[in-house]
């Protein structure tokens, strides 16, 4: 049976990894987050990032200086991703690995502007929306600038990775995962037909 890689990228508050982890669930994959690696990092290094909008956070933010200081961060969790994206049956919740594994792989980017990502943090973590637009800002150019420096891809600039880009301002979360669900679908039945030919 063929290997099945999904990679799931977009800025953050886009629903990535709402979806991603559903992605698995609908078809038995096991699910990998690059955010959540990236957290076990920050824990060793005496952070808590507990709640849901640790991103945003000030910690949060010292860990991301953190990580503009240190790459080995960044390449540590890479390594991990690509090894899960090279064994294959899995959804990676990763901002790198669209453009970073060559192998065989469904990758889908989640657009979304940044009104409606600030929106999104912002009821997730019961903050204004204005408050928490500026450190979105911020995050989403820092982010940038570390992948361009690490690796020279232009993360959210450059799609050409992509197999599907789906707006989400125009989709409530259940009608992304219909839409996102059905073309994998449709994806695993190529891939198996592929393989039972090869």
């Amino acid at each position: 049976m063929a290997k099945i890689t999904i990679c799931i990228s977009g800025m953050a508050g886009s629903g990535k990894s709402t979806l991603a982890k559903r992605i698995a669930e609908r078809y038995g994959l096991n699910y990998f987050s690059g955010g959540d690696a990236l957290k076990r990092l920050a824990m060793e290094k005496g952070y808590e990032p507990r709640n849901n909008g640790w991103w945003e956070s000030e910690e949060g933010s010292r860990f991301l200086e953190e990580r503009e200081r240190d790459k080995s961060f960044d390449r540590r969790v890479d390594e991990d991703l690509l090894w899960m994206a090279n064994k294959g049956n899995v959804v990676l919740d990763s901002w790198t690995m669209p453009w970073l594994f060559k192998g065989e792989a469904f990758r889908v980017w989640l657009k979304a502007s940044l009104e409606v990502r600030a929106k999104r943090a912002a009821k997730r973590d019961r903050m204004a929306p204005k408050s928490i637009m500026q450190t979105i800002k911020q995050k989403d150019y820092r982010t940038r600038s570390i992948y361009k420096s690490l690796y020279g891809f232009d993360f959210g600039d450059d799609l050409s990775p992509f197999d599907l880009v789906l707006n989400t301002d125009r989709f409530d979360p259940d009608e992304v995962y219909e839409l996102v669900s059905k073309a994998i679908g449709l994806y695993i039945k190529r891939l198996g037909k592929v393989s039972s030919m090869g």
